[in-house]
């Protein structure tokens, strides 16, 4: 009998018992959404998540295209919108074709991915980096990337590990995940792509992984997103992100399996007005309809979030979100500040 081989590289991280007690909790729930997705709307569930997908992971990086601008490019109408963002879509849906044909094992795949999702947006488009490249958060320089020479060999370590890792699939796709980034083997697209592998690892757990938006809690998380991130290169030890990533997983599985039955689709808004909306301003604004409510709540909570992170956290419209901003700014009790891109909400009631 052979011997399996060993990784000749092992990634800096530690499995904690919440990372243990998250794949459990993941691995028992797996079943029922499999069972969700044969229900009679299971391929209608598909398409919706898909569109999710792929507008949650462009937008994470800067793409303003609304969830109903990104559906109606899938589906082939027009749309008025900068070239760039169009092709960014058109991109990410041809890529995504290619879900059931990539394997996630293979480095030759990863850049052939890498070269549809890219393509037209950038000149070596399917090929690793030839230059120095930077995370920044604003104008600050975040994390510095390892040289463009030593890429190759990094990756070709990184995917050894996780051919011949007897780590639990789920953990190594999010140790993937954090190393890729860390790595930041392109020139652009780094972010996307290592979201898709993360996706594609997984879908070698399950094939129901494919359907599974994750890509869109992240969204309504960004920043923690990037948190984990820097505190796991902070740490030299990547669990900070490996538990919130299986927590965004677990969450999304939550969502899809408990919120959806056949005739909501997407979630409805539960008919209920939050409870941290002052008193004050609810007998002043009776007239208010219940989601006018949730979109205020959602901003005290997320006071950086644009028109397109709400549209696709609530699962309603980018035009609803804005006629709703548009009567709380008129009412006088919010205000913008700074960029629609980079500002964010102040609260004046």
């Amino acid at each position: 009998m052979s011997k399996m081989k060993e990784p000749s590289y092992l990634p800096p991280f530690t499995v904690t018992t919440k990372a243990i007690n998250l794949v459990a909790e993941i691995s028992a729930l797996i079943e029922r959404y499999v069972i969700r997705l044969e229900k009679s709307d299971g391929l209608r569930l598909r398409k919706v998540n898909r569109i999710k997908t792929i507008h949650s992971s462009l937008a994470i990086e800067g793409n303003k295209l609304s969830e109903d601008q990104v559906r109606d490019i899938i589906d082939g109408k027009s749309v008025i919108a900068p070239l760039r963002e169009i092709q960014e879509v058109k991109n990410a849906m041809n890529t995504y074709e290619l879900y059931s044909k990539l394997n996630p094992f293979s480095e030759k795949d990863l850049l052939k991915a890498h070269a549809v999702m890219m393509n037209s947006l950038t000149d070596d488009a399917g090929r690793f980096r030839h230059g120095g490249v930077g995370v920044f958060a604003g104008e600050k320089c975040v994390h510095l990337a390892p040289p463009a020479t030593r890429v190759p060999f990094l990756i070709g370590d990184l995917f050894d590990w996780l051919k011949h890792s007897k780590d639990h699939l789920l953990i190594r796709s999010c140790v993937f995940h954090y190393e890729f980034e860390f790595i930041h083997p392109f020139s652009d697209g780094n972010g996307r792509m290592g979201r898709l592998w993360q996706s594609l690892i997984l879908g070698k757990l399950n094939p129901i992984f494919e359907h599974l938006p994750v890509e869109n809690m992240v969204f309504a998380n960004q920043q923690k997103y990037y948190d984990a991130i820097t505190e796991s290169t902070n740490l030299n030890d990547s669990y900070p992100f490996i538990d919130f990533m299986l927590n965004e997983i677990l969450k999304t599985l939550q969502n899809n399996i408990d919120n959806k039955s056949e005739n909501k689709i997407p979630n409805k808004i539960p008919n209920k007005i939050p409870n941290k909306i002052p008193n004050k301003l609810l007998k002043e604004h009776q007239g208010f309809s219940d989601m006018t409510w949730k979109i205020l709540s959602y901003i005290i909570d997320n006071p950086y979030a644009t028109s397109n992170e709400m549209s696709s956290v609530l699962s309603v419209s980018d035009r609803m979100i804005r006629n709703h901003i548009k009567i709380l700014r008129d009412t006088g009790i919010i205000q913008r500040v700074g960029s629609n891109k980079n500002g964010h909400w102040e609260i004046l009631k």
